[in-house]
């Protein structure tokens, strides 16, 4: 690439000068090219605001030690959800006929209200509460013994993607955690989780429902489950994905639980690509 000056004008010589960029041809070849990791043996772990942070120092605490202990020989960033305030002030905001990158805007607070408390909570084994904007320091945080600590509200604020049933953004913070995962080039992405894994049906209110150890994207959304653990959302980023391409659920109220799945072993729902 070189610049050139014709008619008075600079330009820049380059491949895709003459391209639209939208030329199927030209985004296959793209497709193609490799691409690095910036951080190849972080693991992603989002602990759910509704379904962990919300329950408190019973859990909280004893989780945060087991997290803390992990994070001195494994990289490991902490994503947080939001809970039960979000789901207060979605309802605020559609019974006010918030749109909704609006709603987006809301939610993101609480949790990062939470990634505070959560850094707290970690700051004997340096945790770090860090904002989005900070997440290409990681490799530096991460050789400084740092526990970095982030939300997990995807950041399109009031350009969240329309949706195609009401007005609830469909990029919450499970997805936030995988795409910061996918970007980072993770070694893993872990949802923990009040319950097992994922089920048949919610395990809560029906007993029959029945564990689902491991299933691929497709099959999962081609069950078209009425409801998830999970946000459906993260089912097609995955068929896109180039680094993330095994996604892992556990409960994380069993101690233990998160070190298993950071190894590897077996344990919860793991969804793949």
């Amino acid at each position: 690439m070189r610049m050139t000056r014709r008619q008075g004008r600079f330009g820049l010589r380059s491949g895709l000068a003459s391209e639209t960029l939208v030329r199927r041809g030209l985004l296959e070849e793209i497709g193609e090219s490799r691409r690095i990791r910036i951080t190849p043996d972080l693991n992603v772990v989002k602990l759910g605001g509704h379904g962990v942070i919300d329950y408190g120092r019973s859990v909280m605490h004893p989780l945060c030690t087991e997290i803390g202990n992990l994070s001195k020989e494994n990289e490991v960033l902490v994503v947080t959800g939001g809970g039960a305030r979000v789901r207060h002030i979605m309802d605020v905001g559609l019974d006010l006929g918030m749109p909704t990158g609006v709603l987006a805007e809301l939610s993101a607070k609480i949790s990062e209200q939470n990634a505070i408390m959560v850094a707290l909570l970690l700051s004997p084994w340096g945790g770090t509460r860090i904002h989005q904007a900070d997440l290409l320091e990681l490799p530096t945080l991460l050789r400084l013994g740092q526990l970095p600590v982030i939300h997990g509200t995807p950041p399109y604020g009031l350009y969240e993607h329309p949706v195609r049933i009401g007005a609830i953004p469909p990029h919450r913070t499970d997805t936030g955690a995988f795409l910061m995962a996918e970007v980072m080039g993770a070694r893993t992405c872990i949802l923990g989780k009040n319950v097992d894994g994922l089920f048949t049906a919610d395990p809560v209110t029906n007993p029959d429902a029945e564990l689902i150890p491991r299933i691929s994207a497709d099959e999962l959304l081609e069950m078209n489950l009425e409801d998830m653990v999970m946000e459906p959302k993260i089912l097609e980023l995955m068929q896109e994905a180039v680094h993330v391409r095994e996604l892992r659920i556990v409960n994380c109220h069993v101690p233990g639980n998160i070190t298993t799945a950071v190894r590897g072993e077996r344990l919860g729902t793991v969804i793949t690509a």
